[in-house]
């Protein structure tokens, strides 16, 4: 792809997540959630791989595309609910996603390309999938978890979500996440999930 309709994609799905209402201290500057969301993202995604296809790159800027505009409180409580936001997000993130790029004239085949990663098919046989997968799996561990941890009172229940989340991620994801520096708490509740222990 031409290197400036790359970073003119890039911008443009920037300029969308600078627009998040929602504000998150990063090194004592308020700044977008969203942007700094889609920042991270790519960041562990050459952190994982250095030669990331471009798809791959632009997904990761992308992945949460304009997300404050499905708030979760528009869907019905439990777990239910929860899923079909999450479904409804990544069909808009990648609808989103193709709308702009087709804009901008990207070929078809590469806004394919990003809608199938957006929405993590063939996660197991798609290395860009995994990928993604392993890299929003990080960017959770490294930057929310704790965060998550201090919402719920019941640490079975994180030690839960843990194990899953370690499931859906590669070896490689594995390595890495295993060198994050974690809290005191945060590292004892992933031992705890990783040994299998319930008590």
């Amino acid at each position: 792809m031409d290197a400036q309709l790359f970073e003119k994609a890039i911008a443009a799905f920037d300029a969308k997540n600078a627009e998040d209402p929602v504000q998150v201290d990063v090194a004592s500057v308020s700044r977008p959630r969203a942007l700094v969301e889609a920042e991270r993202l790519s960041e562990w995604v050459l952190r994982l791989d250095a030669n990331a296809s471009v798809a791959l790159r632009l997904a990761a800027r992308c992945q949460h595309l304009e997300r404050w505009t499905i708030p979760r409180e528009s869907f019905p409580p439990g777990r239910v609910g929860y899923l079909t936001w999450r479904t409804e997000l990544a069909r808009f993130h990648a609808r989103r996603a193709g709308e702009i790029l087709s804009e901008l004239g990207l070929d078809a085949e590469t806004i394919q390309a990003i809608q199938r990663i957006n929405l993590k098919q063939n996660l197991r046989s798609s290395e860009d999938s995994q990928t993604m997968e392993d890299a929003l799996c990080l960017v959770f561990l490294e930057h929310e978890f704790d965060a998550f941890v201090a919402k719920y009172p019941d640490e079975a229940k994180v030690v839960e979500i843990l194990r899953k989340t370690w499931k859906k991620m590669s070896d490689r994801g594995h390595e890495a996440a295993l060198g994050l520096p974690l809290s005191r708490r945060a590292h004892a509740l992933v031992t705890r999930a990783l040994s299998g222990a319930d008590g």
